[in-house]
């Protein structure tokens, strides 16, 4: 049956075609999706980790015990992920392992461009590369034959384009795997030196196998149509070559892009008189190629940075006038914004009226960051605003403490946040930490996670209270506020930072766009009373406007929080039915 999918629901199908019994991930854009749609099938246990790093461990002991497993997650989710991984690479598979990777050129939803093939490159791991959504299916299926074959785990890389864009595909019917027997094998899974010793030989003998499987398997194909331009080039990027030049070029399209089938390469490197290497972010294939001694041309004409598109590859060629299509004048910018009635926007005014020093995190509260709050003075990764903190304070005690805080949510304090607040305890700073509990991981698009009480079907599960997980790592002073009220926000800040001792914040609220969180009636302005004097501006709502001297609220955007009601000084902002 044929459908159209996108990528990521293309490699989910996949994965239940292939007889996938297991699927654990942490939410990542942009590859959140595959287990979202991965646990629409009953055949397969999906469930959502505390981390990469958990997801990829549970998938191992899956496979263990013999099941067919995966694990999703982004780019820098593979950095967490990484210390499994690489010593999963020697110990290789019982059940087959599938590690779902989605990279995203053009940072559309992330803190670094980081190309994930030198993953592969460096873990010794097969990686194959789909380039639309019959190839996500269908490469999915080939990753787990391919893992069982060879004994590996199999990297399935896709990025932004892939992973969300749209294209036929050709569904067919599950292939049950049944559960293989569990047989104690102490020399291949457990890898003290001694046994890893042996592994690590079995390794680089697969990378060789792999490499001769490469020679010959289909989609590792050459498109011949003239020997005047040869372009290596595979993803996201083939499709762009193939939009910018249809038939007019040959091209050699890479669907495992490590380890490369070398002796491809050099046959179609002698057919064409010129060769280049079309390929988004670092130099992977060109410098493979490189090194094989062919001539070839890559980031000497392409970018390192972002995507591409056709026309970048139609203007790079000289096909394509650059000035053709560009807008007569510039679109007014639209920065990605807080919702009205977030709750992470009172806690983050209360911040920056105090003109605290703010250690951020990754989540919708990095968006604290933007103006007019530009509440934040740091984002590194996951969890690192605790953990940063704690340096902070250490270094500038004397100006530090007191006046600096951590803020991390809910959903990133349970991935990599708690293990930083033990630091704190452990190793004494006087910090303290704002926990903004929106009940939910909000900007991957509203996953559960094990604060929320649900699991990824929706179901009951356990719940972890986070005043007592707070207080068992040893911090004493743990309150819990209302972000919506401002006095209460702004109090709890003075008082734990005043004290002598580490203390957590929770600033809880939930997202304003949870289903059951129903909006109170909208404010208006009193136009009487509005002094034109532009306080509640500075609070970010995009609820609030100004014309003609006045602030205004778009009733389609407000949801009655009334947070902006407490900032006014004259009373303008009222409810209906009021002056």
């Amino acid at each position: 049956m044929k459908e159209l999918l996108i990528g990521n629901a293309a490699v989910a199908r996949g994965l239940y075609e292939a007889g996938c019994g297991f699927v654990s991930s942490y939410p990542g854009t942009p590859s959140t999706e595959i287990t979202e749609f991965a646990a629409k099938y009953d055949e397969i246990v999906c469930e959502w980790a505390p981390n990469e790093k958990v997801a990829l461990e549970a998938a191992f002991g899956a496979s263990l015990g013999g099941m067919r497993a995966a694990c999703c997650m982004k780019h820098v989710g593979l950095n967490v992920a990484a210390d499994p991984l690489f010593t999963l690479s020697y110990t290789g598979v019982t059940g087959g392992v599938v590690v779902c990777v989605a990279d995203d050129p053009g940072m559309h939803s992330s803190q670094n461009e980081q190309d994930s093939r030198n993953y592969a490159r460096a873990a010794k791991l097969p990686m194959l590369e789909p380039a639309d959504s019959m190839e996500c299916l269908e490469f999915a299926k080939t990753a787990f034959a391919l893992s069982e074959q060879f004994d590996t785990p199999v990297l399935l890389r896709t990025c932004t384009r892939i992973a969300h864009s749209q294209s036929i595909v050709e569904t067919s019917a599950r292939t049950e795997c049944p559960v293989k027997p569990y047989e104690k094998h102490p020399e291949k899974y457990i890898m003290m030196p001694a046994y890893a010793k042996k592994r690590h030989p079995f390794v680089e003998e697969r990378t060789e196998r792999l490499s001769e499987y490469a020679e010959t398997a289909s989609f590792n194909r050459e498109e011949f149509y003239d020997d005047k331009i040869g372009i290596i080039t595979s993803g996201t990027a083939y499709q762009y070559v193939r939009e910018a030049f249809g038939e007019s070029v040959s091209v050699l399209k890479l669907g495992m892009v490590y380890p490369l089938p070398e002796k491809k390469i050099r046959a179609f490197a002698a057919k064409v008189q010129k060769l280049y290497v079309v390929e988004e972010l670092d130099p992977f294939l060109e410098n493979a190629v490189r090194a094989l001694g062919i001539e070839v041309t890559g980031k000497a004409l392409f970018s390192m940075l972002g995507e591409f598109s056709q026309k970048t590859v139609r203007e790079v060629f000289g096909l394509e006038n650059p000035e053709a299509g560009k807008l007569s004048r510039e679109i007014p910018a639209r920065p990605p914004m807080m919702c009205a009635g977030c709750p992470h926007r009172g806690m983050f005014y209360a911040m920056a009226k105090k003109k605290l020093t703010v250690l951020g995190d990754i989540g919708c509260y990095t968006l604290g960051a933007q103006a007019p709050l530009s509440a934040l003075d740091s984002t590194l990764c996951m969890g690192a605003s605790v953990s940063g903190l704690h340096g902070f304070n250490k270094a500038r005690r004397a100006e530090a403490e007191g006046k600096s805080v951590a803020v991390i949510g809910d959903s990133t304090f349970i991935h990599s946040g708690v293990t930083g607040l033990i630091n704190i305890a452990y190793n004494a700073s006087n910090s303290t930490v704002v926990i903004l509990d929106n009940s939910i991981t909000g900007m991957t698009g509203h996953q559960q996670n094990p604060t929320t009480g649900y699991n990824i079907k929706g179901d009951p599960a356990a719940k972890i209270d986070l005043e007592t997980l707070c207080r068992a790592v040893g911090i004493n002073r743990v309150r819990v506020v209302d972000p919506y009220d401002l006095k209460a926000c702004e109090d709890a800040l003075t008082e734990e930072l005043a004290a002598p001792e580490p203390s957590v914040i929770i600033s809880r609220r939930p997202c304003v766009l949870l289903k059951y969180v129903r909006p109170k009636t909208p404010l208006h302005v009193s136009r009487e009373d509005c002094r034109g004097c532009k306080k509640c501006m500075k609070f970010g709502c995009p609820a609030i406007s100004f014309r003609d001297g006045k602030a205004q609220i778009d009733r389609t955007l407000c949801v009655g929080c009334e947070v902006c009601s407490q900032i006014c000084p004259f009373g303008a902002f009222v409810k209906e039915g009021e002056a």
